[in-house]
């Protein structure tokens, strides 16, 4: 018998009502807000890293940075009052963990501690979580509701292409996700594969020490310059919050209602932020419609100045082959390179990779429906949080921390033990984000769904979302509880 058997049979695993998995920005914004809602629930926060502040911790390459503005990925409860609308990857992380501390939440969190496994029990109405630890010790946590706070991507394992010819580079080929810490750029021929949010910071934060950037793209994606502070914010930040996610919730709307419209609109802007005659339609003219794929931000047109100052080029083109000093494209060209940057996307992994089974039966989430963009059908007492595709992540983890605790609040008054959503009564599904990005399409399978109508339908939108999610009963249609 090992030490997990030893403990499930004789009572030995922690009990908790809440168990949280994750203390990046969904983590601690659902701890605080069972700190402020419910401050007698005895919760604990599992994190797999060596530290807390997920992709904020993990993410080091140069130029790192906010894509949405600082208002809507702060928090709520506690507004961001930076100088800066867009701020550097430090300046986040500093304010969740300074966030976590100031709520008292830092205290419950436990590093190194990973999850592999998860199982209902439905004699006990509880989760029995299995946890490895960092000297692959393992134990087993008991817990009345779980919140799955992971993330949507793999930490470890980026989406990296194989590139042919990749033996034969003689320089140095890495992901941004692995960045690591003795890597110098200065003076060296750099190409930037990619065009989406994170080659469009890099190219211009390598682009002063560099002695050539080359973002090489396979398509153009649509890009909008915002100014990086505004500055009158800082007496009114809620204000600013507010603003902010109603600009960006009905700029989303107008896309998709004029797109063609809205795609001469963004295209426009960008022509005036670049020299005359610069090849706009080439480079910077996308195949797709506005928010097919995420908007990338582009703060102080910093990527424009680099390309009208000669510090960094853009080259539209598919790779053939890497070459012993570069990459060679399809069309003959070659670009000399001693340090190439694959910022080619990331794997999704919506769950974690947490293996969830109820009574023995795995669960497929794939073969799920979100509840309100919050729980999987057939799946008691378990929340996952999945932010806005088309907007800042926080607001919907929030939305998503609230609704929990009217669930936990509602369960606790009423005596109920078990809360469950049900599949939606008709048989339309669809996907659960509306783009066409890469790491959707690569891992479309494995995703959960949405049904076609409220409470399974998503919305994407925060004021719909806000009404719908916070307003009515919490045992609504859909959603069961049982003694």
């Amino acid at each position: 018998m090992n030490s997990n058997t030893d403990r499930l049979r004789t009572g030995e695993a922690e009990q908790l009502d809440v168990l949280i998995i994750g203390a990046g920005l969904s983590g601690i914004a659902t701890a605080c807000h069972l700190e402020r809602s419910l401050p007698h629930t005895r919760y604990a926060v599992l994190e797999a890293r060596p530290d807390t502040g997920g992709t904020w911790d993990l993410f080091r390459y140069p130029g790192v940075r906010s894509d949405s503005d600082m208002f809507t990925l702060g928090y709520s409860f506690r507004p961001w009052r930076g100088r800066s609308a867009v701020a550097d990857g430090g300046s986040v992380l500093n304010y969740l963990r300074e966030t976590a501390e100031e709520y008292g939440v830092s205290s419950r969190i436990r590093l190194g501690h990973r999850v592999f496994s998860a199982s209902w029990s439905g004699e006990r109405a509880r989760w029995l979580v299995r946890v490895r630890l960092e000297d692959d010790e393992e134990l087993v946590i008991s817990c009345g509701f779980l919140c799955l706070n992971t993330g949507y991507y793999d930490y470890e394992q980026p989406h990296l292409p194989e590139f042919p010819g990749r033996e034969r580079f003689t320089g140095r080929l890495v992901h941004p996700q692995l960045w690591p810490d003795d890597l110098s750029w200065a003076g060296q021929d750099v190409v930037v594969i990619g065009s989406g949010a994170t080659a469009v910071s890099m190219v211009p934060a390598l682009a002063p020490a560099a002695r050539r950037v080359i973002m090489l793209q396979r398509s153009p994606g649509y890009l909008i310059s915002l100014p990086a502070r505004i500055p009158w914010t800082g007496r009114r930040p809620k204000l600013e919050r507010l603003r902010s996610a109603t600009v960006t919730s009905l700029f989303w709307h107008l896309c998709r209602l004029a797109p063609r419209s809205s795609a001469r609109w963004l295209i426009g802007r960008v022509r005036r932020l670049l020299p005359p005659g610069y090849p706009v339609h080439e480079h910077f003219t996308p195949r797709y419609r506005p928010w097919d794929q995420r908007l990338c931000l582009v703060p102080d047109a910093d990527l424009f100045t680099a390309l009208a100052s000669g510090d960094a080029e853009v080259v539209t083109g598919t790779v053939d082959t890497l070459t012993e000093r570069g990459v060679r494209l399809t069309d003959g060209r070659e670009l000399p390179a001693t340090l190439i940057v694959a910022a080619t996307g990331l794997r999704l992994k919506l769950l974690g990779g947490i293996a969830l089974d109820l009574d023995g039966e795995p669960v497929d989430p794939g073969s799920t429906v979100m509840y309100k963009g919050s729980m999987l059908s057939g799946v008691p007492n378990l929340s996952v949080t999945v932010g806005y595709p088309n907007a800042s992540w926080t607001l919907k983890a929030e939305l998503t921390a609230r609704f929990v605790v009217r669930v936990l609040r509602h369960r606790r008054r009423c005596g109920y033990r078990v809360a469950v959503a049900s599949p939606p009564p008709s048989p339309q599904r669809l996907p659960l984000m509306p783009l066409t990005s890469g790491y959707l399409l690569r891992s479309a399978r494995s995703v959960p769904r949405q049904g076609g109508r409220w409470p399974w339908r998503l919305y994407h939108s925060f004021w719909i979302d806000t009404v719908l999610v916070r307003g009515g009963r919490v045992n609504g249609e859909g959603l069961t509880f049982r003694r």
